[in-house]
């Protein structure tokens, strides 16, 4: 795998990671309002959504980067 590839592969890791992190707990929060059992539903979530995330990022990863390569050349020829 190319330098580039790896370093997109493992950011998308880390970013699917830590998007899950934060939504199933901000998502948790506003349900629960930290409740007794709030952290360990908590965990369940973010086990549950990160592998989710990461093969949904894998999916629509490169297409975002084409439709942004795609509006910086449209907008840079205005």
């Amino acid at each position: 795998m190319q330098d580039n590839k790896k370093l997109v592969f493992l950011a998308q890791i880390f970013i699917s990671a830590l998007m899950a992190f934060l939504m199933t707990g901000i998502m948790g929060f506003l349900h629960d309002a930290f409740g007794s059992e709030w952290h360990i539903q908590w965990l369940l979530s973010f086990l549950t959504a990160w592998p989710i995330a990461f093969g949904l990022s894998l999916i629509v990863g490169p297409i975002s980067f084409k439709l942004a390569m795609f509006v910086i050349r449209k907008t840079s020829r205005i």
